[in-house]
């Protein structure tokens, strides 16, 4: 059985905050970006949750070189911390988990608001230690209320506004479950396009049987345009994604054959002076390494 080396020592390290060396320049304007200052309120309010990364220490001036966390580093400095608790790493690779991932997601942001929540928590702390208003700690933690289970999951890690699920609560699940679909596959997930889904969606898929006022420069005729051509793409989709799969099966066999006939200098050379165009066709598939081309 394969031993996956472990990289980083299990017990974390409590460092002096001067013994740690960045290991790349901070960009400019991150001391006064959002992001750094609720970092920076939520260690003043609650302490550092997650520790620095560092590598090993130098043996002459017992330094650690900083591999993850310059600007948690930062804000330690600006709160005058004197120490702090470091993952130090076997070796002296740079990569860590967290620079390969996206920080938080909408949902998993909710999920800890909540849990913090109910261990007693204010929203008034939480919106202190974040550096948010405490009506968007409201909002984000009631965020999957009426949002089925199905297009919650379709949502999971992503980012995205709150304000999405007050448009998606105003649809039936299925409708729900459609729309989030068609948002992820267009990779555009923003509130413009849900209240577009939103008045395109028939009164029958709708919590409230109503339909929503227009949006403004669109008339009658061009929302029951969008209604019938919203229908149609949400149809398409389905097509693909039933064949998606034998599709690309179907590709890469094409394209392992035709990768191996062209490598036969008779037939290229029979295809470059007779079939040009055809040849032109062969090459571009075996080019080819998604559908997308």
């Amino acid at each position: 059985m394969t031993k996956v080396a472990i990289g980083f020592d299990l017990e974390p390290l409590t460092v002096p905050v001067d013994k740690i060396l960045p290991s790349r320049k901070t960009p400019v304007g991150v001391a006064t970006s959002r992001k750094f200052m609720q970092i920076r309120s939520s260690i003043a309010e609650i302490g550092l949750i997650e520790p620095l990364s560092v590598g090993p220490a130098d043996s002459k001036t017992g330094q650690h070189i900083l591999l993850d966390g310059h600007i948690r580093l930062i804000a330690l400095q600006e709160l005058n911390y004197l120490e702090v608790l470091c993952l130090v790493a076997t070796d002296d690779e740079s990569y860590t988990y967290n620079s390969r991932i996206n920080r938080l997601s909408t949902i998993q942001e909710h999920y800890m608001i909540r849990r913090a929540i109910q261990r007693g928590v204010t929203p008034e702390r939480l919106a202190k230690a974040l550096s948010m208003d405490t009506r968007t700690i409201t909002r984000k933690m009631v965020l999957l209320e009426g949002i089925c289970p199905e297009a919650a999951e379709l949502l999971k890690d992503r980012q995205f506004a709150t304000d999405i699920s007050r448009v998606l609560r105003k649809m039936k699940p299925t409708r729900q479950v459609e729309c989030v679909e068609l948002m992820v596959s267009a990779n555009t997930i923003t509130v413009a396009y849900a209240e577009a889904m939103l008045v395109a969606t028939p009164a029958a898929m709708l919590v409230d049987g109503k339909k929503p006022a227009k949006l403004t420069g669109l008339s009658q005729e061009q929302m029951a345009k969008m209604e019938r051509e919203m229908s149609n793409l949400q149809g398409q989709y389905k097509m693909v994604e039933q064949t998606y799969g034998q599709d690309v099966l179907n590709l890469v066999l094409a394209k392992g054959y035709l990768t191996k006939l062209l490598e036969n200098k008779s037939v290229a050379r029979y295809l470059r002076q007779r079939q040009p165009e055809v040849l032109a066709e062969f090459e571009a598939i075996v080019q080819t390494v998604s559908l997308d081309q």
